[in-house]
């Protein structure tokens, strides 16, 4: 690794060439709906915010959106986060990368869980 492509972290922090992202997650409410907004790399280390984001709001909203435009890298931790929490909710994935949208499509999710192309889609009725 050239001393160009360094960001700071060892390089073994880097995985095929990417940066690992921090994981956030951001709230608000849209159009009757509630959208969680995930961002960042999402494994089995930094899911525990997103959990308890998505967990709370199936518990109190009848419809729960999440924005995963933002996700830069989510492992089978997240996969099993969204369908064990597609039974509590009318649960809507929203905005999904090709590499995010290509992992569901691979492991069949795509058939269970409802994608959406966009937020404000995923929010209405």
């Amino acid at each position: 690794m050239s001393t160009a492509d360094w960001d700071g972290q060892e390089p073994s922090a880097h995985l095929n060439g990417h940066a690992p992202g921090r994981a956030a997650v951001v709230q608000y409410e849209l159009g009757g709906a509630w959208v969680v907004v995930a961002r960042g790399d999402y494994d089995m280390n930094s899911m525990a915010s997103l959990a308890d984001a998505l967990q709370t709001a199936a518990q109190k909203h009848a419809r729960v959106v999440l924005d995963v435009s933002g996700v830069t890298f989510a492992d089978s931790t997240f996969l099993n986060l969204l369908m064990r929490t597609h039974p509590m909710t009318s649960l809507r994935v929203a905005a999904p990368t090709s590499q995010l949208k290509r992992v569901l499509e691979i492991t069949g999710a795509d058939t269970v869980l409802d994608i959406r192309d966009g937020v404000e889609d995923a929010a209405s009725d």
